[in-house]
């Protein structure tokens, strides 16, 4: 498939939509051009890494490594990050939480999360696999409402590391204000899921120790303010006459 020379300006879903996983591919790759060859091989190592994780994975319509790498392009693309720990922990950021056993590669694990992310820590780094334990869902108490816990996971997790908070908000970002290219029941379910924690990432993004410039702040705020408006547009919508 020939892709065209407007690729680097053109906006994700639009890539997506067009272009599909070959041209997120592109994509990321011209925006590493900037790095050394040795970034560019451990962000090449983890993407190689998802691509294979996640090879059965698909979200909606489409492979779920797509997110994986909008998740990363958003990073470098919008918010200016050349941080690679940061880029790689972006790529990996559901590889635990998804696919722990196939990870360590041992059928018999007694804590799945935690071998996962020692395997994370030798490939990678500690740093990586630290950023990718801070987004990574626990086990969930049954006896409690998921989507609390998830608010109070996220919360918590991201207080105290802010790198962690600009890999989930670029995560949040493309879950959020991506929902109207959810299909099925799915749209709904995200859209309770999510709208809560707008408040939560204002709140982590706006905070000084957040490693963004300002007008990166300013613009994932418009994000949040837009995926808001998309979550109110599906739940508020008023019920139908029978």
């Amino acid at each position: 498939m020939e892709l065209p020379p407007y690729l680097a300006s053109m906006p994700m879903h639009a890539i997506t939509e067009m272009h599909g996983e070959a041209g997120l591919r592109e994509r990321f790759r011209l925006e590493i051009q900037g790095f050394d060859s040795a970034e560019r091989h451990r962000l090449d190592e983890a993407l190689e890494l998802v691509t294979w994780l996640h090879r059965d994975d698909r979200r909606s319509r489409e492979p779920y490594v797509n997110h994986l790498l909008r998740v990363a392009i958003r990073m470098l693309h919008h918010y200016q990050v050349r941080d690679v720990d940061v880029i790689v922990a972006g790529l990996l950021h559901d590889a635990v939480e998804d696919h722990p056993v196939e990870l360590v590669g041992d059928g018999k694990i007694e804590d799945p999360t935690a071998a996962a992310l020692g395997v994370l820590a030798e490939r990678f780094g500690a740093r990586v696999a630290r950023l990718v334990a801070a987004v990574t869902n626990p086990l969930w108490d049954p006896g409690r409402d998921r989507y609390e816990q998830y608010r109070e996971h996220v919360a918590a997790s991201l207080e105290r590391e802010p790198w962690a908070r600009v890999i989930k908000v670029s995560d949040f970002t493309d879950n959020g204000v991506g929902v109207i290219h959810s299909v099925g029941p799915k749209v709904e379910s995200s859209a309770r899921k999510y709208r809560p924690l707008v408040p939560v990432y204002r709140g982590l993004v706006t905070r000084a120790d957040t490693p963004l410039s300002e007008a990166v702040k300013r613009h994932i705020l418009d994000q949040l303010d837009l995926a808001e408006q998309r979550f109110s547009a599906i739940l508020d919508q008023p019920a139908h006459p029978a």
